[in-house]
């Protein structure tokens, strides 16, 4: 027995020290691997960032409450069933809201967008709500924004008058249904987009449309159709729109990207409107990849509007590796608090086969440049027999950034996340939420029975000290959201009185949201 638990004890000595390089990066966090898990959506409540939700294909939602450290699945039903397109919101309340299409027990499959609502962080869910049911017709590929102001919810996504049909009678159309009461009942659908697409799913097919909403309410919106990227805008809630669609780029390629080892792979634009304060308050960013400099370099590009969308930038580069590389899969997200433009993609930069990493990329300028740097602490080689759906996502506020992927590992998919730090990224921290604490490394490690770890408060703040299995699991919370003045506090940590055996540990800091995580290794 002896042997044995000194045998351990290296095995984690080793496995720490292995660590140390990767945890003084992003550390990686397991969201889901039941179920095959892919496409995932993921959204932080601004109102309270330790609380965030995701989904993903088919059915799988979860909720995390210690800033993105651990998940818990929970289940999900409908009455009019779930099929996939997961997507997740949250309202000026702290509501989170689930969209997905649907698979209802009798009528048609995807006839509708269905809308489900937690108002306990993601633990629970309503039977929801759903718009766009119009007889036999497909509706396809939806997401969500909300207007801060008055709390009103926008939904733009593609109706199919027959999903896959290739006649010419048959097109696609990108539609808007807007909720004025928290979700609860749904307008009629508005066309947006004047130029239809056919019914495919390819490249002239109308997708890919995405919402948000401007500083005074105004929504924007942009989709991916018959080789461009186009635009629209209303000023008045929804109720009316441009008389034509405004051409933004090129989208050189179309959406529907071949990537090798990827059963399909969209390059659809994102759109998001900086309403920080800052200097680039009001821009508008749309964000998308294609496939300009050729078959076997997909890129990542953002054009930016500073009025309204009248007028766009050329598309910028995001990703800064040199040609002939792919980078597939981006999503964009601003930090409301700081005007921060963070990105998320797969890359293929290192290899020369189809082994691929998770990157991240930062913009504190609007736009103007870009940092690009690695989130996945190890590559995965994806194949063509598994599906990883449409998208990546994050989500950012106040500093707390939180990207979610798809991986794939000995057959099996899987959903991660990453503890995304700022402050490793740029000397300069963003105002206004500069870091308000400093923490030590846990000593003694490894220990016997009891640890200490000792941080710094720069200001008031609200604390949370948990300790994670090796699977991100909360075993035990030594400090349970407690209010703590500024100054300098040692935390003992007595693991045989919480019950703990020997073995690895995480020791999990979260102040005001901003988390920090500790490797411990308790001693036979």
């Amino acid at each position: 027995m002896k042997h044995h638990g000194s045998l351990f004890l290296l095995g984690a000595l080793l496995f720490l020290s292995f660590q140390n390089s990767i945890l003084a990066q992003h550390t990686n966090v397991l969201v889901g691997a039941e179920f095959a898990p892919n496409e995932p959506s993921i959204c932080i409540n601004p109102k309270n960032t330790l609380e965030l939700a995701a989904a993903t294909n088919l059915n799988n939602v979860y909720y995390s409450h210690d800033g993105g450290a651990s998940w818990t699945r929970t289940p999900v039903t409908c009455p009019w069933g779930i099929w996939g397109d997961p997507v997740i919101g949250v309202d000026t309340t702290g509501a989170f809201y689930y969209l997905h299409l649907s698979n209802p027990p009798s009528g048609n499959w995807i006839d509708r967008i269905i809308a489900q609502k937690s108002t306990d962080g993601g633990l629970t869910w309503s039977p929801g709500s759903y718009m766009g049911l119009n007889g036999a017709k497909a509706q396809d590929k939806h997401w969500i924004a909300v207007d801060r102001r008055t709390n009103a919810l926008y939904v733009t996504w593609t109706q199919f008058d027959d999903y896959g049909s290739s006649s010419p009678a048959d097109s696609s159309v990108i539609l808007f249904s807007k909720s004025k009461d928290a979700g609860g009942s749904w307008s009629p659908p508005r066309r947006l987009s004047q130029l239809a697409g056919d019914c495919i799913d390819d490249d002239n097919t109308a997708e890919g449309a995405v919402p948000c909403v401007g500083p005074d309410g105004e929504i924007y919106v942009a989709w991916s159709n018959r080789g461009k990227i186009w635009f629209d805008r209303s000023l008045d809630g929804g109720e009316t729109w441009l008389d034509d669609d405004l051409l933004i780029a090129e989208h050189a390629g179309g959406w529907n990207h071949y990537i090798p080892g990827i059963y399909r792979a969209n390059g659809f634009p994102v759109t998001a409107c900086d309403l920080s304060g800052g200097p680039n308050h009001g821009a508008l960013y749309v964000n998308w990849a294609d496939q300009r400099n050729g078959e076997g370099d997909t890129d990542i590009w953002l054009a930016k509007s500073t009025d309204g969308g009248n007028t766009w930038s050329e598309a910028r580069r995001v990703n800064d590796d040199g040609p002939g590389k792919h980078q597939f899969f981006t999503w964009m997200a601003i930090d409301q608090a700081t005007g921060w433009l963070w990105f998320v993609f797969y890359d293929r930069r290192h290899y020369s086969d189809n082994h691929t990493d998770v990157y991240m990329a930062v913009s504190q300028d609007g736009g103007e440049t870009f940092t690009n740097f690695i989130i996945s602490e190890s590559p995965f080689l994806p194949t063509e027999n598994y599906f990883f759906g449409d998208y990546t996502n994050v989500a950012a506020h106040d500093n707390v950034v939180r990207p979610i992927w798809t991986r794939l590992e000995s057959n099996n998919l899987s959903i991660w996340s990453a503890l995304v730090q700022p402050a490793l990224i740029s000397a300069t921290r963003p105002e206004p939420a500069p870091l308000s604490f400093s923490v030590e490394d846990p000593y003694p490690n490894p220990f016997s029975t009891e640890t200490g770890i000792s941080f710094k408060l720069h200001r008031p703040s609200l604390i949370r000290l948990s300790v994670l299995g090796l699977q991100g699991r909360e075993l035990a919370r030594p400090i349970d959201d407690e209010w703590r003045d500024y100054g300098k506090y040692l935390e003992r940590i007595d693991m045989q009185a919480l019950g703990l055996q020997p073995g690895l540990y995480f020791l999990l800091l979260s102040v005001d949201g901003v988390v920090e995580m500790k490797k411990i290794v308790q001693a036979e």
